[in-house]
């Protein structure tokens, strides 16, 4: 093999290497800090999505036997609850979350509370650990009823009236 030859071998090596590091320190980065957030959607500025205020409007009131807010059973943070109001409800280490968990098992986006209609359901939002109901793994957004338990890591929040 010529010089020439090797040369380029090491140095192409040496470039997948580099690519290889450089691409887990960003995945350690987005898991620590989270994703970025564009400066238009922070301050509101145009490429944020307008809401239209009804200055009338009264929030409509949850049905009978329908769930009104998420409560953590059992975990680092028992106790804490979030009113359903407020759909849709992250779920995770970052601070952006509505429910944060104090939980090494959580992702910094790990999941998602919305309703769809009159139903509510769970969604996983990528995170290493996965998103159980019960003892099963979700993968796509899965419905909740009153009750049901979802267990991210070591907490376990449940839909209460």
């Amino acid at each position: 093999m010529s010089e020439l030859t090797l040369f380029l071998v090491r140095a192409a090596y040496l470039a997948i290497l580099w690519i290889f590091v450089l691409s887990a320190i960003s995945v350690i980065r987005s898991d620590m800090f989270g994703a970025r957030v564009p400066e238009a959607a922070r301050t509101g500025g145009p490429a944020a999505p307008k809401q239209k205020k009804s200055k009338n409007k009264k929030p409509a009131k949850p049905r009978r036997g329908q769930p009104t807010h998420v409560a953590v059973t059992s975990g680092a943070n028992e106790g804490v609850t979030v009113p359903l109001e407020q759909a849709p409800i992250l779920i995770g280490r970052g601070t952006d979350a509505a429910i944060r968990l104090d939980d090494d098992y959580a992702s910094t986006r790990h999941a998602r509370i919305a309703a769809s209609g009159d139903q509510w359901y769970v969604e996983d939002l990528g995170s290493t650990n996965g998103t159980y109901i019960g003892s099963v793994r979700i993968t796509q957004p899965t419905t909740l009823v009153l009750g049901t338990q979802v267990r991210i890591g070591k907490t376990v929040l449940e839909l209460r009236k």
